[in-house]
This record gives structure tokens, C-alpha cells and sequence, in this order.
């Protein structure tokens, strides 16, 4: 059973660094290049680039949340709705 999850490609669970805008400043987030892929394909579905769906999204939880206290682990977890779905929302992406 291991072998599924330690044998996969280093390279999915190498991070790397972007850089983008969010509400006008520039910043970097730095992910797993597996959530990465998610959030590229997400922000296909929602007809945007990464850089835009990243900001729409900071935007939104500002409105909602305000700041968000780690907002790369939002990241991560918007990507797990997306796959698994959540209580309230099927998920966004089907598996593939």
C-alpha cells in the first residue's frame, strides 16, 4: 500500500514559487506543484488564468472572512473541495 503514496513522483510534491497580484500588491505563493495543477485546472473551469482566480478568490474571503491568517493553506484546502466536494457543494472537478 505505501508504494501508492511514497512511490509516486518526487516532482509532484516539489513546491514552487509564483508570483502574482492580490489587490494590487505583489506577492509570491509558494505550493506543492500537485496543488498547483488543481488550481491551474480550476481556474480553466472558471474560464480565467491562475493569477486572476487566485485574486477573485483572496477577494472574496476578504469580504467573507476578512484577511486570511494562511492563505496558501486556503489554497490547498479549496483545492481538496474542489476534488472531494464538500456538505454543501458537489466537487468541481471530476476525477480524471
Amino acid at each position: 500500500m505505501c508504494q501508492v503514496f511514497a512511490g509516486q513522483d518526487p516532482e509532484r510534491y516539489a513546491s514552487s514559487t509564483r508570483r502574482l497580484r492580490l489587490n494590487g500588491q505583489s506577492t509570491s505563493i509558494r505550493l506543492e506543484n500537485s496543488f498547483w495543477d488543481i488550481i491551474d485546472r480550476i481556474a480553466e473551469r472558471e474560464a480565467s488564468s491562475t493569477p486572476a482566480f487566485i485574486s477573485k478568490l483572496h477577494a472574496e474571503v476578504l469580504e467573507l472572512h476578512g484577511e486570511p491568517s494562511n492563505f496558501t493553506s486556503l489554497l490547498r484546502c479549496a483545492c481538496l473541495v474542489a476534488i472531494e466536494g464538500d456538505r454543501n457543494e458537489p466537487a468541481l472537478l471530476a476525477a480524471e
